[in-house]
């Protein structure tokens, strides 16, 4: 059964929390109410020790606690008390587990069973059939008491719930319920925190703030709301005053005094939370804190025969949220160093403040990087007279940037590989991305072994080879290629590219035309020759113009050898015709108005690209020779080699009548004049 979240808890029985006490302990007298802590009446290891005793020794404490029954009330005293139990499935929430039914069981089984199958101390279970209706210790015990026996479904505003009647129900039920409160804490009114909690029933004798401390001290609180006030705790075998409640007082009596102090030993508590391998050192956070002190508490991590002393000291508030009161620096976070390579085991020790003992949070196993340097080489290329080397490296003992020593045909170089490699950063977190080398060394034409080592920076190992490659450094004859040879007016373009495999340089390259030779240096960027050919560069292009005649001619072209003396290979030989002719154009309009001719149009000679003359004739004499320099763009999309301006547009004056009006161009070169058009006009 479930209660509203905002009520006290129903299902719990209330009675027992005003009974003053129903028999003394013998060792009671030992305790004092200034030890008792309202906050922590109970720890949750205690709570849950179901390990705590077995059937015989419940039935042997059954049995000292009432050595003389008198079994004058109707009933067998608890140590030869029988009852019979259902079956009961495991329940679905996860607060019990399957319980078998059973005919006239001891109460010391019944007690057993179910704090088995609950996962319950079976000692809070006997004190609470002690504080609810004293039956270990009742002499003359009646039916009644054993239908109630754990008070649970007696609320303290109406009579018991008779569905939950019957020893074994009872008993079973309280079990239920104690783990219903652990398994969901929020639901429940007392939470681990501060909680304004009542001393009596009656709302007048006031509250005050309780900071529980865990939930099996929250879990006494849903079952009895109450705590004891200064009048109880000064009176544990009796009474207090007209505001004294004893339930929770009275649990907390009856446990000390039976089975020792319910909390145990005061010890630390905490948690490993992560445990890494870098750069040499081991690194374990986590939280620990004691409930002796708000302060922190020392922390010690040993690896193998060596230990690191620390402390819980780094502001942990989720950690403080959970258990309040207990102030907010109790993180850890401890590098310790690596002692050997491979896997490790780590102790991580929270040392005690106050009563109690050290406690181990635990032995955590982890791979420790140390060792050797490792690395890759990762690639060794040549170009002309030098070989390239790119890799990384890095030393387990340590996240700074180690020496790399190359060696070419055994003669060593040596320097750092501390350039960013982000994608080492990314495999090995901890250690930082300067671990890359990229180096460039001279080399002689032909074959070379290049090796890579990383030289051990700190801790053992040795300076293992990282890589070797064999390459042959290129040499030979220049190599090239024309690629195209255009012809525009008055010249022929040549566009191409050359690489001597002697040089990353770039190399002279000779153009020939009808036997006549022109040098220049293929020095223009051609990114595309340079990934075909890594390590050259891109500075190996070319694109020059060779002026040139009207006619057919024969266009050679040479790569020049670096270094001199040597061959210069032809690359291209081609037989061109060059750009030649009369002019051509058009006449757009030839008009005739007041005594004059207005003409337009455009002409241009294949021999330039500079304007020509256009020559106008009026009536067969010519009257006007002038340069056709108007822009036309729309000449130079058909014509683009040839540019814009070769337009003409002008007016001349002819006298009055009819005239015949003729435009030519005029020849540049070979060729002769081209009549662009005629026209007869009145003006």
């Amino acid at each position: 059964m479930r209660v509203r979240r905002t009520k006290w808890a129903a299902i719990v029985a209330f009675f027992a929390c005003l009974v003053p006490a129903l028999v003394v302990a013998p060792s009671v007298s030992a305790l004092s109410g200034t030890n008792f802590d309202p906050g922590y009446i109970i720890s949750d290891p205690v709570f849950s020790n179901s390990a705590s005793l077995s059937e015989a020794q419940i039935q042997a404490f059954l049995e000292s606690q009432m050595p003389n029954c008198v079994g004058g009330g109707g009933a067998p005293c608890l140590r030869d008390y029988t009852a019979s139990s259902i079956t009961r499935a495991a329940s679905a929430g996860g607060q019990c587990g399957a319980f078998a039914g059973a005919d006239s069981e001891p109460a010391s089984r019944i007690i057993f069973r179910v704090s088995q199958a609950c996962q319950i101390n079976p000692q809070l279970l006997i004190v609470l059939l002690q504080k609810e209706q004293g039956l270990v210790t009742a002499t003359s015990p009646t039916p009644g008491r054993y239908r109630i026996a754990m008070g649970y479904g007696c609320p303290d505003t109406a009579p018991c719930d008779a569905q939950f009647y019957g020893f074994a129900n009872q008993v079973y039920k309280a079990a239920w319920q104690f783990r219903e409160y652990l398994i969901d804490p929020s639901y429940w009114r007392y939470k681990t925190g501060n909680n304004a909690i009542q001393w009596h029933p009656n709302a007048s004798c006031g509250s005050s703030v309780v900071t529980i401390r865990n939930q099996a001290t929250a879990a006494l609180y849903n079952y009895t709301p109450y705590q004891p006030n200064a009048a109880a705790l000064a009176n544990l075998t009796g009474s207090g005053d007209a505001c004294s409640s004893y339930g929770n007082r009275n649990f907390w009596v009856y446990f000390s005094s039976w089975f020792g102090s319910p909390v145990g030993a005061i010890n630390p508590v905490g948690a490993i939370e992560s445990l890494t391998s870098a750069a040499g050192q081991i690194r374990i956070t986590g939280w620990a804190y004691d409930p002796d002190t708000t302060g922190p508490i020392d922390i010690h991590v040993y690896v193998k025969s060596s230990g690191t002393a620390s402390s819980a000291n780094i502001p942990r508030p989720d950690v403080e949220a959970v258990f309040p009161g207990i102030g907010p620096n109790h993180g850890y976070d401890i590098s310790v160093p690596v002692t050997a390579p491979g896997v490790t085991s780590v102790c991580v020790y929270a040392f005690n403040a106050g009563p109690g003992v050290n406690v181990l949070l635990g032995c955590p196993t982890v791979t420790a990087s140390s060792g050797p340097p490792f690395g890759v080489l990762d690639s060794v290329t040549t170009a002309a007279g030098m070989i390239s080397v790119m890799g990384w490296a890095l030393d387990p003992d340590t996240a700074a940037s180690i020496p790399v020593h190359i060696y070419v045909d055994g003669v060593g170089t040596p320097f750092m590989g501390n350039r960013s490699r982000p994608d080492v950063a990314r495999a090995y977190p901890g250690f930082g991305d300067l671990h890359g080398f990229a180096e460039t060394f001279a080399a002689t034409p032909g074959p070379h072994t290049v090796c890579a080592f990383a030289v051990n920076a700190a801790g053992p190992g040795n300076n293992p080879a990282i890589g070797c490659q064999n390459v042959t450094v290129a040499t030979g004859l220049p190599f090239a290629y024309l690629d195209s040879v255009t012809a525009v007016p008055g010249a022929f373009i040549t566009s191409g590219w050359a690489i001597d495999p002697d040089t990353a340089s770039s190399i002279g390259v000779h153009l020939y035309l009808d036997g006549v030779g022109t040098p220049f240096v293929a020095n223009r960027s051609r990114p595309d020759v340079g990934r075909a050919f890594p390590g050259y560069g891109d500075l190996h292009g070319f694109s020059e113009r060779v002026a040139v005649t009207p006619g057919s001619h024969t266009l050679c072209a040479y790569a020049i050898n670096f270094p001199a003396p040597g061959a210069n290979p032809q690359f291209g030989c081609r037989v061109l015709t060059a750009l030649s002719g009369s002019p051509i154009g058009a006449v757009d309009a030839i008009i005739g108005a007041d005594r004059s001719v207005t003409v337009r149009g455009w002409t241009s000679d294949p021999d330039t690209v500079a304007p020509i003359d256009i020559r106008l004739e009026i009536d067969g004499a010519v009257t006007a020779t002038l340069s056709a320099a108007v822009r036309r763009p729309d000449v130079a999309v058909v014509y683009p080699i040839y540019g814009p301006t070769h337009g003409f547009s002008f007016t001349t004056d002819t006298g009055p009548g009819q005239h015949r009006a003729c435009i030519y161009g005029v020849n540049v070169g070979p060729g002769s004049d081209t009549l662009l058009g005629c026209a007869t006009v009145t003006s």
